[in-house]
């Protein structure tokens, strides 16, 4: 029985380091310069894509320019958002919406690029009505194939991020 206490004991304080750790680690990624949230904010949430992809459409020959999101972000306080065209996220709790549009970005070699996004519009009441900031953060995967394609082709390319929602 003493051997099970102290293998329990052993991995909860694994568990609270891990978290620990995780906090630590996007807390950082929030401080990237080129993307830091205006002064006075604080994080709302902090979010991670559960499965998501960006969708490509043939011009010319090729995948290129802006993609469409398509995607679904948990954060460990069982709240889910759902992320799509606009951009748009919306609430899977209580419905509320927001549509952000792009301030900076920085590239990430093979992924597609970090991104600090400003809110443009919003509709109903909940969680993300104070939401005036998002940060996309440690990106990968996402990119348009460089191949080519028939004009009107359209092609998902699956990626994750971690979202940092930031507001008053």
């Amino acid at each position: 029985m003493r051997s099970l206490k102290r293998k329990f004991a052993v991995a909860a304080a694994a568990v609270v380091a891990v978290g620990v750790s995780a906090v630590t680690y996007q807390a950082s990624a929030a401080e990237a310069p080129s993307l830091q949230p205006p002064a006075g904010l604080k994080i709302i949430g902090q979010f991670v894509v559960g499965t998501g992809t960006q969708t490509y459409t043939c011009t010319g020959g090729k995948f290129a320019g802006s993609s469409v999101p398509e995607a679904t972000l948990f954060d460990g306080a069982n709240r889910k958002i759902h992320h799509f065209g606009g951009p748009t996220w919306q609430s899977e709790s209580d419905g509320s919406l927001i549509t952000a549009g792009p301030v900076a970005n920085s590239p990430v070699p093979g992924a597609i690029p970090e991104l600090l996004l400003e809110v443009k519009t919003r509709s109903g009441q909940g969680f993300l009505t104070t939401v005036t900031h998002i940060q996309r953060m440690n990106t990968f995967g996402g990119v348009a194939p460089a191949t080519p394609c028939t004009d009107g082709q359209k092609t998902s390319v699956p990626y994750n991020a971690n979202y940092i929602l930031w507001g008053n």
